[in-house]
């Protein structure tokens, strides 16, 4: 009988395989210009890996809705039965960078047990993640970008100058990229990839104070709340559910679409989960798949928050 932190650890191994499969399947696909491609070759490994784990899986975070999705589609059911895990994934977070050769695209997945994580429902969410656990109210979304970083610089006791604030470069982010350099800030416009941009500050310790903000996707939320699990930060996220097709997905998933809750982390993953990442592409913390002749390198990081155990993982997986 496997104690709670030994049960994480085993299934980190296990699971570590399938990240480690996406990743390099997408290694065709690199710099090819082909993101649907690229994104089918991940799913189908990653699939393929949990089919082969001693688990209950069922997919709680995927590629969509079962209509939608061939396969890790939500609900969907994998492993080859035994321990309950409830998963979340996203099998090549960054297409677009994957396609076209650029750093920092990654395979994930967070895993834990039943109803450990929110299942979000395929819509926008507003995000403020910060590198650092602040006491309640002192972040709000419904706070201006000023009040939230003075807040912020007086609760840990930085200056504005010292803060750099990553922000997807969106039309939709125009007004926000404005105050944030208005108010003397650094602003870190990236194009695609906000899990790991969210969390990658944590890992790499550059010296700078670190904020994430604006609105992507929700299960990439979820996701990023799950390596914050064991990383520490503060995170806000709220669903933006602005039509009857959003309310009626996030009724699906179990939510009230008139709440307009703001989630915290631990309301958006509620128990000890596993959270992996390896890199597709190389960037600011993993390095890429590199293939040799016979084998490849991998790299990857596991977080547990039942340990609060980082661990990075360099592997040589010999070629078919």
């Amino acid at each position: 009988m496997h104690n709670k932190d030994e049960l994480y650890s085993l299934y980190s191994r296990k699971l570590l395989q399938a990240t480690e499969g996406a990743a390099l399947a997408c290694q065709e696909w690199v710099g090819r210009g082909k993101e649907k491609d690229a994104d089918k070759a991940a799913v189908e490994a990653m699939r393929a890996a949990f089919n082969s784990v001693d688990m209950e899986g069922r997919i709680i975070i995927g590629e969509g809705e079962r209509d939608k999705a061939p396969m890790l589609y939500v609900g969907e059911k994998v492993g080859l039965g035994g321990v309950a895990l409830d998963i979340a994934v996203d099998p090549l977070e960054g297409t677009t960078i994957c396609a076209t050769g650029g750093m920092n695209s990654v395979s994930v997945l967070a895993a834990g047990p039943k109803d450990s994580m929110l299942c979000a429902p395929d819509v926008y969410m507003e995000k403020l993640a910060v590198q650092s656990e602040l006491s309640p109210g002192v972040i709000n979304l419904d706070f201006s970008v000023k009040q939230n970083m003075d807040n912020i610089c007086a609760e840990v006791g930085c200056a504005l100058q010292d803060v750099v604030v990553t922000i997807l470069n969106r039309p939709r982010h125009e007004k926000m990229i404005g105050e944030c350099r208005r108010l003397g800030l650094r602003v870190n416009l990236i194009s695609d990839g906000d899990i790991f941009a969210t969390i990658d500050p944590y890992l790499k310790n550059d010296g700078f104070f670190h904020v994430y903000m604006g609105i992507g996707g929700a299960p990439e939320g979820v996701l990023a709340a799950a390596a914050l699990k064991t990383l520490g930060g503060s995170m806000l996220g709220r669903l933006i559910l602005d039509d009857d097709v959003k309310r009626k997905s996030a009724l699906k998933c179990g939510i009230e679409p008139r709440d307009n809750k703001q989630y915290g982390i631990n309301d958006m993953v509620g128990n000890d989960v596993i959270f992996i990442a390896t890199g597709v592409t190389s960037g600011s913390v993993l390095d890429g798949v590199e293939i040799y002749e016979k084998w490849a390198n991998i790299n990857s990081v596991i977080l547990s928050s039942c340990s609060k155990r980082i661990e990075y993982v360099n592997a040589a997986v010999p070629l078919l």
